[in-house]
């Protein structure tokens, strides 16, 4: 079982904290009443498992400071509502760390024990199979638009282990276009892996797109393009465009930034949520878990990352005109790069439509 998946399994578990667009379809979790033993359970064992865990120690220590100072003041002392207290913790450890990514979630079942490094069940990679299957590995449509022109949205990115077909599938269809969008206008993040499985479509020769430092065993972990994929390369000449949204976040904001900083695709639309950090749902209570996040990313083009100040379009643009824009682009670029005279003229003129509309 691999690193992957079990980064998987925490971003399922952990979705409600992220509202990722993936899994938010799926509805908020019924509140419930929280004893007061069962607060303080989940107030310490949160505060200990960001001193264990939290990418930067000096950070978690004063999280930790901030919210028992909080507690010696009893703001935490009314709280009965499990909603209320995964809310309240959340705001005040990331008024503190600014870290999107951190937060504490509650479940009415049962909360599973996934320790770090450690592979999921049959049963939750059996539920995590099914979840995937459902939102279609995270490939919301795949196109071929006029002018052959490829579009792929994607919604999040599963680990090619269990996504990794549907992925090939979808690259194989936009292989022959002239031009590819890839829509991360509402995607919320998912694996390191999948994004770099995606991306070697885009390449011709082994690139490297990004590392991960992990606190818990001081380790880097490079990531790069593969020098084989299934199915069809759309290869590294042809133009590519990426659209982004407020909503991008994390995984899909590390697809952006990579290829900007690769100076391999032009990035339409707003700036980004700004979340750098992998997290992984640790349990602190038989209801409650905290998202924490225990790694960050590291460009090897730009040695940091998109943490907190999000992915910089290179057009900024209302989200919602990013498409329309970038499509006009795409089919200047085939315009312009076609000499078969006949096919020219055509493009030309649904250029030229398109422009009338825009």
């Amino acid at each position: 079982m691999t690193k992957g998946i079990t980064r998987f399994a925490a971003v399922v578990l952990f979705a409600a904290v992220t509202a990722t667009p993936l899994t938010a379809q799926f509805g908020p979790e019924p509140d419930f009443t929280v004893t007061a033993a069962e607060r303080a359970q989940v107030i310490e064992s949160s505060l200990a498992r960001l001193n264990q865990y939290y990418v930067f120690p000096d950070v978690a220590k004063k999280m930790e400071q901030a919210v028992r100072a909080r507690a010696a003041k009893g703001e935490y002392d009314a709280i009965t509502s499990a909603k209320a207290l995964a809310d309240k913790l959340t705001a005040d450890l990331r008024e503190v760390s600014k870290d999107k990514h951190l937060g504490v979630r509650y479940s009415n079942q049962a909360v599973p024990d996934l320790p770090f490094n450690q592979p999921p069940t049959a049963e939750q990679l059996e539920q995590q199979r099914a979840f995937a299957s459902r939102v279609n590995y995270g490939f919301e449509k795949v196109e071929r638009m006029q002018g052959n022109i490829g579009y792929i949205d994607i919604r999040g990115f599963i680990p090619p282990e269990v996504g990794g077909e549907t992925a090939a599938a979808a690259m194989t269809f936009v292989g022959n276009t002239d031009a590819l969008i890839v829509d991360l206008r509402f995607n919320g993040g998912g694996e390191p892996a999948m994004i770099a499985f995606l991306t070697s479509y885009l390449f011709d020769a082994p690139t490297h797109l990004n590392d991960i430092y992990t606190r818990v065993d001081d380790s880097t972990q490079q990531f790069w393009t593969a020098p084989f994929v299934p199915g069809r390369r759309f290869g590294g000449q042809k133009p590519v465009y990426v659209l982004t949204s407020k909503r991008t976040f994390s995984g899909g904001e590390e697809f952006a930034y990579n290829l900007k900083n690769l100076k391999r695709a032009t990035v339409i639309g707003e700036t980004t949520g700004g979340g750098a950090h992998p997290v992984h749902g640790v349990k602190v209570s038989e209801h409650f878990e905290i998202g924490v996040p225990f790694a960050r990313a590291v460009s090897p083009v730009t040695k940091t990352n998109w943490e907190g100040a999000g992915v910089s379009p290179d057009i900024a643009m209302p989200a919602d005109q990013a498409l329309d824009h970038a499509y006009v682009l795409a089919l200047e670029k085939v315009v312009a790069g076609t000499s078969d005279a006949n096919r020219k003229a055509a493009l030309q003129r649904l250029l030229d439509e398109k422009k009338q509309k825009k």
